[in-house]
């Protein structure tokens, strides 16, 4: 039996016989029809930068997440988990045993693997001047609501962010993932400048750009030869100046409308990211119904 430790460059080789695991039938709700990207149940998930490749191997969980699982969930020797590694990766396990400094997971199963979906919105979003964390929400949300990764836009109106704010958004999106069920971590870009996001933009299929008084995204979308990927663009506070509007629609951003009101930085990209997932999830099923 293979033991790995997690957040961690070396692995342990220990020998171990099979561990008994208190039975979770009563939580869990096991279906062939359910999909791998989901929770099989109610498993407490965790995240684990190592997963172990077969079935027996002990994994330890050390750090954050042991904290969680023990002081906060209170999880204890015999427990069902579940753990994924952000890059698609997912495994059952119970917990073997605990002590002062992590927790020893028995791998129940074999890994599950599963591929990125094929749908591949980038959210770009002018939010460092955000305050009273409304920034975290922003991150939150794309995460829940499946965004590939999101940028910060360094602006005219939004020039700078700060280090700290970054790592703690790389928090508030490792807890997004886990709560909502996601495989695939969404990624954290580093703050890029308008200036070099012209060529994104210009080398990208589809770039949706919120903006006032801008003909209506579902319009735009019903028209659009567009596939499920591409660029969600949304201004700072007191939005874009005319020349930065200029830049991105000469490099190929077509302009959407959002609605009648004027909205939040925040607003404005939670509302544009689920009205595109939305859209595109019906593309792929099939559904989708042009006038």
């Amino acid at each position: 039996m293979r033991v790995l430790v997690a957040f961690s460059k070396f692995s342990l080789i220990l020998h171990s016989r099979s561990w008994p695991c208190r039975s979770s039938v009563a939580i869990r709700a096991l279906s062939s029809e359910s999909s791998p990207s989901q929770s099989r149940g109610f498993l407490p998930r965790f995240h684990s930068q190592i997963l172990p490749t077969s079935k027996d191997e002990v994994i330890r969980v050390q750090g954050d997440e042991f904290w969680h699982m023990t002081r906060v969930l209170r999880l204890g020797v015999n427990d069902r988990v579940e753990l994924f590694d952000g890059m698609g990766g997912l495994v059952e396990g119970c917990i073997k045993s605990i002590d002062h400094n992590g927790s020893d997971i028995i791998v129940l199963e074999d890994p599950t693997i599963l591929s990125p979906q094929s749908i591949q919105w980038h959210v770009f979003a002018a939010f460092g001047s955000l305050k009273g964390g409304r920034a975290d929400w922003l991150v939150e949300k794309c995460t829940e609501l499946g965004a590939s990764s999101v940028t910060p836009l360094l602006t005219e109106r939004s020039p700078t962010i700060a280090e700290n704010r970054m790592d703690r958004f790389q928090r508030v999106i490792l807890a997004a993932v886990k709560q909502c069920q996601r495989l695939h971590e969404m990624a954290l870009r580093p703050p890029m400048k308008l200036h070099n996001f012209i060529s994104v933009v210009s080398q990208s299929k589809a770039s949706f750009l919120a903006a006032a008084e801008a003909i209506p995204i579902l319009n735009v979308l019903s028209s659009s030869s567009a596939g499920t990927s591409g660029l969600l663009i949304v201004g700072p506070e007191g939005d874009f100046t005319e020349q930065e509007l200029k830049l991105m629609t000469d490099a190929g951003a077509t302009l959407v409308g959002l609605g009648p009101s004027r909205l939040r930085v925040e607003t404005a990209t939670v509302a544009l990211l689920s009205t595109v997932m939305l859209w595109s999830e019906t593309v792929i099923s099939g559904t989708f119904y042009q006038q």
